[in-house]
């Protein structure tokens, strides 16, 4: 199964190897998947914070899925603005629409319009432990 990742998720997998967001990114059942620019956020959000690169780069080439988006700011926010409360995670909303995911995975649900985008797309947005909960209830 596909999800789109927000960068958090990307970031606290790196942090930790024994949260919700590492376990996640390492689960064979799924595919993460971020975009070009939820790129370009880790890599500044790694540098911040003085982890590892080569770990975020080892996790990219093994286990993420990276699509690419050349769409303007602006372009993105016109289109996908109107489901978050912070205009830049416009391009999250974005990247889960173009693939088609069932699922978008952060910590940040406050700022999502989460109604929204399951009446419009039919995406869900849930954090990491509670996608891990839902999983394990279809077993």
């Amino acid at each position: 199964m596909e999800l789109f990742v927000d960068s958090d998720v990307v970031v606290s997998s790196l942090i930790s190897k024994t949260g919700a967001a590492y376990l996640l990114l390492h689960t064979d059942s799924v595919t993460p998947i971020i975009s070009s620019l939820s790129q370009k956020e880790i890599e500044i959000v790694i540098e911040r914070l003085h982890l590892e690169r080569k770990d975020f780069e080892k996790l990219l080439k093994a286990r993420l899925k990276k699509i690419n988006i050349s769409s303007t700011h602006k372009q993105i926010q016109s289109t996908f603005g109107k489901y978050v409360l912070d205009p830049y995670d416009a391009h999250i909303v974005m990247g889960a629409v173009q693939t088609k995911v069932r699922f978008l995975i952060t910590y940040n649900l406050r700022h999502f319009k989460i109604d929204k985008m399951k009446q419009d797309h039919k995406i869900i947005v849930v954090t990491p432990g509670q996608f891990l909960q839902y999983v394990r209830s279809l077993r």
